[in-house]
């Protein structure tokens, strides 16, 4: 189920997206160099490797394919196309054509189901007859808040525990979709529990992603599934204008209902769920996470 949308679609220009693609595998790729010119020729080497990917994701970007989400690989020089079951033999070309002489550099790979927010009615979290999940529970001072998904925040301003929408949450007082995804939930009722935990797992912390980075997720339909971070920097078109960038790529199967919901590594929390795509019966599918750490210093807030 897809919830009305009243955010503003904010583009993020071509300039800016070449330039944080390139910044971040600059740092990443190393290639090989003779020791004597490593000092130079390295730096060179790099930046223009690191450019030659961000033309390519660039260009992933710009031939405007639904249904596709995408990152770098700087070791295996590749970035990595991931297409849904909605994306056709014709429209993979169309990317494919969009890269030109760079499309040797695309490793486009297949998933079952179809790639969105994942939201709809249930348990969770409730606002207009939708449901997401919590994330994590925030602080700034003397006053809580939760995170959750920005596409479930922007069409939603008022949250209950329940489908009967009897217990009172409180209300949206940040959201940010698309370009990010994610949404700042003020407790009102304080006859609800305000926890610093996930489940039983106390939340100390916040920590950035790393490629291989072991995760745990907690959402209200999927309940707790471990896996691995798979990719950063992910940009997802999810159809119909929203396309989210800077996403962590997980190989964990997320179902409808769990937006928003816990992704942590031991007690640190990692980000909140976008989206994800697959057949979770089967164990096959992928998910996409909004880093924590900017959502924690676009509001001021802490977790505890």
């Amino acid at each position: 189920m897809r919830i009305k949308r009243t955010s503003h679609r904010a583009r993020t220009s071509r300039h800016s997206r070449l330039l944080a693609v390139a910044t971040g595998l600059a740092a990443a790729v190393a290639l090989a160099v003779p020791a004597a010119n490593a000092a130079n020729a390295g730096s060179v080497t790099d930046t223009s490797a690191a450019s030659g990917l961000a033309a390519v994701a660039d260009a992933v970007l710009d031939a405007g394919v639904a249904g596709t989400a995408w990152y770098a690989d700087p070791a295996a020089g590749t970035v990595v196309v991931t297409v849904d079951s909605t994306v056709s033999a014709a429209r993979t070309a169309a990317i494919e054509r969009a890269a030109g002489p760079d499309a040797g550099a695309l490793r486009i790979e297949r998933t079952a189901g179809r790639l969105s927010p994942q939201l709809s009615g249930g348990d969770g979290i409730y606002s207009a007859g939708a449901r997401c999940s919590a994330g994590f529970n925030v602080v700034s001072g003397s006053t809580y808040y939760l995170v959750t998904a920005g596409h479930c925040t922007s069409g939603g301003s008022t949250w209950y525990t329940n489908a009967t929408q009897t217990t009172l949450i409180g209300s949206t007082v940040g959201s940010s979709f698309p370009n990010h995804d994610y949404g700042l939930v003020r407790y009102t009722n304080p006859a609800v529990p305000v926890s610093g935990t996930v489940g039983s797992v106390d939340i100390t912390g916040a920590a950035n992603a790393t490629v291989g980075m072991p995760v745990t997720f907690r959402g209200a339909v999927s309940g707790v599934v471990s896996g691995v971070v798979t990719g950063l920097n992910t940009t997802v078109n999810y159809g119909n204008g929203d396309i989210v960038n800077g996403l962590i790529a997980t190989n964990i199967c997320t179902q409808p209902g769990d937006s928003g919901g816990a992704l942590y590594s031991g007690n640190r929390a990692i980000g909140v769920l976008s989206g994800g795509s697959g057949d979770c019966s089967s164990g096959a599918g992928g998910s996409y996470f909004q880093p924590i750490i900017p959502v924690l210093n676009a509001y001021g807030v802490s977790v505890y």
